[in-house]
């Protein structure tokens, strides 16, 4: 199997997911969960994505579809569309799994998961993070991991957008 071709079987849904998550269960692998649309991949993403890594053996990454960060963030947005996106992530070392989903929360996904950890940005409270429910019915942590300042998508478009007016 090539490099690329690892990369891409990251990038996983429906029965074959089902089949990861049931094998990871079995192993009793610790596993985390995070989401986001990481649309332009950054320094503060990979700080973020490795902290939340480092809380466990199995790090799933629910990606918001192109039609959800449309919903969320505006017409816009995405820059970079949801394969591209998942591509990205999936070739981060640490990243176990990318599951695109297509509602505006990771609800769902979360309840399919059931992971032992989840977490997010200290943007949020821990009791305001979608999924906290889930967690703590089932005696899981939700964790918050503290954001790199300076880095966002949103101010990167900014920048590019500043420069491009130059």
């Amino acid at each position: 199997m090539t490099q690329f071709e690892i990369v891409k079987s990251k990038i996983l849904q429906g029965e074959e997911f089902a089949r990861k998550l049931a094998y990871w269960r079995f192993k009793g692998y610790k596993i985390v969960f995070t989401n986001g649309c990481f649309d332009i991949l950054h320094a503060g993403h990979v700080e973020y994505l490795s902290k939340a890594a480092s809380e466990g053996d199995i790090l799933i990454i629910g990606l918001n579809s192109d039609d959800s960060v449309r919903r969320l963030k505006g017409a816009s947005r995405p820059i970079n569309n949801q394969d591209a996106r998942a591509l990205l992530i999936a070739s981060l070392g640490f990243v176990s799994a990318v599951v695109i989903f297509g509602e505006d929360t990771p609800y769902e996904l979360i309840k399919t998961v059931q992971p032992d950890i989840l977490i997010k940005g200290s943007d949020y409270k821990p009791k305001e993070i979608v999924g906290y429910d889930i967690l703590t019915a089932k005696g899981g942590l939700v964790k918050t991991v503290d954001l790199v300042e300076g880095f966002s998508t949103t101010s990167i478009e900014q920048k590019i957008l500043e420069k491009k007016s130059l």
